[in-house]
């Protein structure tokens, strides 16, 4: 047993991040992902480096990191888009498959009959997934679509950073990989729906719309009273529930209730502002935000972040260290949890890559790290045989 969808093949048309990023995880859980690239380049993020696979002699590959981030546990099939011969075969593969994946833009697959409609038509069960910028329709629907373009967009840039600063953009491409936890699990829904009454269908995502839907709480403070604002480190509902400054450095307080702020209070020799009308509930500590931060900050800065926060766990008060990079890999709960998974490449050391696992912990059917991220077009022969075996050798 590889994974709860052993048996659940797809065929992985998208490139970049929101795509790969879906069939990984779906991977991860047992699907037999077979990834179709360009001959030669391959998805594009191939070369979005460095840095690079190298080797023990520090030899570097055309592997970048980028790349290995999305798209281990997959097999590469090299197709040339321009032969009809091979596109024809793209299409038969497409009645093998449970699901196909692409994201390209809207149309753009229907001159080579890849289109959700010529496919969904031929195979009925299919489940065929497109993501696109803006989705298959609106006024948008025909403009490119990119990470960046998606949080600038939806709003997430407008809420991101410190107040008064220029528009944030989060850390990593969070558009695009929420849009493909979005296309995973909607693509796990269509499977249940085509098992349960023979019909597949198609799932139109965007980028946009993900994004707009994960604005979440504050999308839904400003639907019910139209606020608009952009608190940086801090809570929009809950205070304190931000980044303070230490002798040492900076950790984060996070007390999401009266009780735990009391409690706060008692560690800082603060407890008369815990009665204080104030500062007594979190509506009067919204009220007064700024006077009650100015007070804590002086008590704080006088702490190491280690003795503050070993007082808050033992006083039941979230929070906690900020984490360099470094630090949050070289953690006791990364470890723990298996954060890092380290898998052979063919392009690494005899210590081969070292990857950002999947988070999810299934007590029955764990997932799996079963292939390393492929070089492109690297099974373009055992998929040619599994699905043409009387194919001549020369052709993908």
């Amino acid at each position: 047993m590889t994974g709860p969808l052993q048996g659940i093949r797809i065929l992985d048309l998208s490139r970049i991040l929101a795509g790969p990023y879906a069939t990984q995880l779906l991977a991860d859980m047992g699907a037999d992902v077979i990834k179709v690239e360009r001959p030669g380049a391959g998805d594009d993020t191939r070369a979005w480096g460095p840095p690079y696979v190298t080797d023990d002699a520090g030899h570097e590959s055309r592997e970048s990191a980028y790349y290995l981030a999305a798209n281990r546990n997959k097999r590469s099939i090299a197709v040339d888009m321009t032969d009809p011969a091979q596109v024809d075969r793209l299409r038969q593969m497409a009645g093998r498959c449970d699901v196909v994946i692409e994201n390209f833009k809207r149309g753009g697959l229907c001159k080579y009959g890849l289109d959700h409609a010529t496919l969904c038509a031929a195979h009925p069960r299919l489940v065929y997934c497109s993501i696109t910028g803006y989705g298959q329709t609106g006024p948008n629907a025909d403009k490119p679509g990119y990470d960046l373009m998606a949080q600038a967009y939806a709003g997430i840039m407008a809420i991101t950073g410190a107040p008064g600063a220029d528009p944030m953009k989060v850390g990593v491409g969070i558009a695009d990989m929420m849009c493909g936890m979005y296309a995973s699990t909607a693509i796990l829904a269509a499977l249940r729906h085509r098992d349960a009454t023979g019909e597949g269908q198609h799932i139109d995502l965007a980028l946009v719309d993900a994004t707009m839907s994960w604005l979440a709480n504050a999308g839904t403070n400003f639907l019910m009273d139209g606020s608009e604002s952009r608190f940086g480190n801090q809570h929009p509902n809950i205070v304190p529930y931000q980044v303070f400054q230490a002798s040492d450095g900076h950790l984060i307080v996070a007390a999401g209730n009266d009780r735990q702020f009391a409690a706060f209070c008692g560690i800082l020799g603060l407890d008369a502002l815990a009665r204080d009308p104030r500062f007594a509930t979190n509506p009067s500590r919204l009220d007064h935000r700024d006077t009650l931060i100015a007070l804590l900050q002086d008590r704080i800065v006088a702490w190491r972040k280690a003795d503050l926060i070993a007082a808050m766990d033992r006083a039941g008060v979230p929070g906690g260290p900020i984490h360099t990079l470094p630090e949050v890999f070289a953690s006791d709960q990364a470890q723990a949890r298996g954060i890092v998974v380290r898998m052979d490449h063919p392009d690494a050391g005899p210590d081969g890559i070292r990857l950002i696992g999947n988070p999810v912990k299934f007590s029955r059917t764990p997932v799996t790290y079963r292939r390393p991220p492929p070089r492109c077009g690297e099974h373009t022969q055992e998929i040619r045989d599994e699905f043409f075996p009387d194919m001549p050798p020369k052709e993908p």
